[in-house]
């Protein structure tokens, strides 16, 4: 288990309330993986830590203790990202639900942590499309926490055909297919993928589908509640 004394990288993922004036808070820090605390005193009025454990920030934190739940001995604004709003500002909360659902506590994933960071900024910045940014994370999470499908052969051990269409089967991989099948992915969009190329617009949105197929596999189907709004307001 780890301790850590000495102040790290991290972001709040998700608070909830804690007795009468405590907190107990989800972070994603970068050394040590996603971490549970405890913020005494967080909710008084005056607590330094009030102001500074908000989602969507950069903060540098300190926690001591050997048990599952440890307490939270200093926590730092680190700034320098502006809030997403609006669309952005909901997209960042279905990352953070991602995160709590899939990444098993104290398993220390830097790149992904840089990639989250990287996504919150590209998700305030506007500049590359909110789907874009989506899948560039949803595909180094699913990397990262050993989920990602084989993207370079298929379920017969030969190579992905750019030419060719693809269905996605769990616990085999990608078997080829007739065109327009349900669930047919291109083999083009596949090599893009496992190149990290997330450009394409079509390809983006034949990847959207994929990701959603494989994420809710490993959800056992759950329903993320973050996807489920965004579903509904695109419905309004």
């Amino acid at each position: 288990m780890a301790t850590s004394k000495s102040l790290e990288p991290a972001f709040l993922l998700h608070s909830t309330p804690y007795r009468e004036t405590s907190l107990i808070v989800e972070l994603f820090t970068r050394e040590h993986g996603r971490v549970a605390a405890v913020a005494k005193g967080a909710k008084r009025p005056r607590s330094a830590l009030r102001a500074v454990l908000l989602q969507f920030q950069p903060l540098n934190v300190s926690y001591v203790g050997q048990r599952e739940l440890r307490l939270l001995t200093g926590a730092e604004w680190v700034g320098g990202v502006p809030a997403p709003l609006g669309d952005a500002l909901l997209c960042a909360f279905y990352l953070n639900e991602l995160l709590m659902r899939l990444l098993p506590r104290e398993d220390a994933h830097p790149l992904l942590f840089d990639a989250y960071a990287q996504a919150l900024v590209g998700l305030s910045d506007g500049a590359s499309p909110l789907d874009e940014t989506l899948r560039r994370f949803e595909w180094q999470l699913l990397r990262e926490t050993g989920y990602a499908p084989d993207l370079e052969r298929d379920a017969a051990d030969r190579p992905i055909d750019a030419g060719l269409q693809y269905s996605w089967q769990p616990g085999d991989g990608f078997v080829a297919c007739e065109p327009g099948g349900d669930g047919a992915v291109s083999g083009a969009m596949l090599s893009d993928l496992a190149a990290g190329r997330f450009d394409a617009g079509a390809g983006r949105q034949q990847a959207k589908y994929l990701t959603r197929a494989i994420l809710s596999y490993h959800l056992d189907g759950a329903v993320l509640n973050t996807r489920q709004i965004l579903i509904d307001l695109q419905k309004l």
